[in-house]
């Protein structure tokens, strides 16, 4: 089984409902295991911020499914439950993003391990290190490291 990090995130349709679903169908992925969840942090948007505050969690995945498998689970998930792109870093009822695919560094057109910009991002950096406080990413660097530069967040915790 490979350990899978994964980003979710709504700001539409009651988000804390939409990210609940979205772990109710991580649980039924095949031949994987939902074996941790971050609370859900309320945060201000990343990109335009004439739109609603975002719910975010971060979940941990033991999976067999190869990355892009995964990756089309998810997008399907993401569908089932309405996402619609209106802009880039818009408003959306759920985002689901791989940020580790156990050690794996990929490149591709569809996708990119680790998640390209995830250092950068409090509201993933923050839940992840809720879950996986002793984890060092590929490239060395310890989740710790990253996390303290984030110590003074403002995101709220709606759910533990």
């Amino acid at each position: 089984m490979k350990t899978v990090y994964i980003a979710l995130g709504s700001n539409l349709n009651t988000p804390i409902e939409q990210l609940n679903q979205a772990l109710v169908a991580l649980t039924q992925l095949p031949d994987s295991t939902l074996s941790a969840v971050s609370s859900f942090y309320q945060s201000r948007p990343l990109g335009p911020q004439d739109q609603p505050d975002y719910v975010n969690a971060v979940a941990c995945l033991q999976t067999e499914l190869a990355p892009l498998a995964l990756l089309d689970a998810l997008q399907h998930i993401e569908n089932t439950q309405g996402r619609v792109r209106l802009r880039r870093w818009g408003e959306r009822t759920l985002d689901l993003d791989i940020l580790l695919y156990d050690e794996l560094i990929l490149q591709s057109e569809r996708l990119t391990l680790p998640h390209y910009d995830m250092k950068n991002r409090e509201f993933v950096i923050v839940p992840l290190y809720e879950i996986a406080p002793q984890l060092v990413l590929p490239d060395g660097e310890k989740l710790t490291d990253l996390a303290a530069r984030f110590a003074d967040h403002q995101m709220k915790i709606l759910k533990k």
